[in-house]
């Protein structure tokens, strides 16, 4: 039997869920004025398809084994990415010592520190490096280890060897997903190892990520949300994972559009 068509509803739940990476059956309920149950008879079908996948008081994206392409992932979120980049940047002073993680969120925040005097930078991230080479009063360190080309980053146990030789300041980096239990996710396990060692040698750890992270899928786990001390978001997280947070006791940045921007 053919399957049948997907209706417009179920169309812009799609949308929705791909933009946003999580929705919570209420928070959809109330986006298109129906009781939670039609929302939640609407998403079991869309699951039972492979389309999405059920989560925790909600419903995220299918599971997934590989990352988007780097060149894709960069113009994804830009903006928000663009605000949590400047909320670090404001909150980490010159004459700092830092590492830096790999991905576009840190690659941002890189590109914010640019103006900043005396910092002492360690990364494992070549567009992080190449963003800031060059820039007065910042010295660099790059982490040893297996090239991966399509990402330009260093991974593996050289670079993690690498960032375990230092205690920084501050450690910012990202993740691929952060789990319903508020498991911290990656797609791959040499990543892990990279980040972990950042975590554990720094004065205190910036996770930066856009909202879509929350519930979003990824193979390899490494740490939890309540191992970090502050979380960098450019919206509020939705509010299925209100308990998740409240646990994990971060200091919760949310790098929210002025309201000059979302009139703009």
């Amino acid at each position: 039997m053919p399957t049948p068509p997907l209706s417009s509803r179920e169309r812009d739940i799609l949308d929705l869920v791909a933009a946003q990476g999580f929705l919570g059956i209420d928070e959809l309920a109330r986006r298109f004025d129906v009781t939670p149950q039609t929302i939640r008879r609407g998403v079991n079908q869309l699951c039972d398809r492979g389309l999405l996948r059920r989560r925790h008081g909600g419903v995220g994206l299918p599971a997934a084994t590989d990352n988007l392409p780097y060149q894709r992932r960069q113009v994804q979120q830009l903006e928000g990415k663009r605000r949590i980049a400047q909320a670090v940047a404001a909150f980490i002073p010159n004459g700092s010592t830092m590492s830096i993680g790999i991905g576009t969120t840190p690659q941002q925040v890189a590109m914010a520190l640019r103006t900043h005097a005396h910092l002492r930078v360690v990364t494992n991230s070549l567009n992080a490096a190449n963003v800031l080479v060059g820039c007065p009063g910042i010295e660099i360190t790059l982490a040893g280890g297996t090239l991966r080309p399509d990402e330009l980053d260093v991974v593996g146990l050289p670079a993690a060897q690498c960032f375990s030789s230092f205690k920084t300041d501050f450690a910012v980096f990202g993740v691929a997903g952060i789990d319903d239990d508020g498991t911290l996710l990656d797609f791959d396990a040499d990543e892990v190892m990279a980040r972990q060692a950042m975590l554990a040698h720094c004065r205190s750890s910036l996770l930066v990520a856009d909202v879509t992270k929350f519930g979003r899928s990824a193979l390899a786990r490494g740490g939890q949300l309540g191992d970090v001390a502050h979380l960098f978001l450019d919206a509020a997280p939705p509010t299925a994972f209100a308990p998740v947070l409240a646990a994990a006791g971060n200091t919760l940045h949310v790098a929210a559009p002025t309201d000059e921007a979302a009139l703009a």
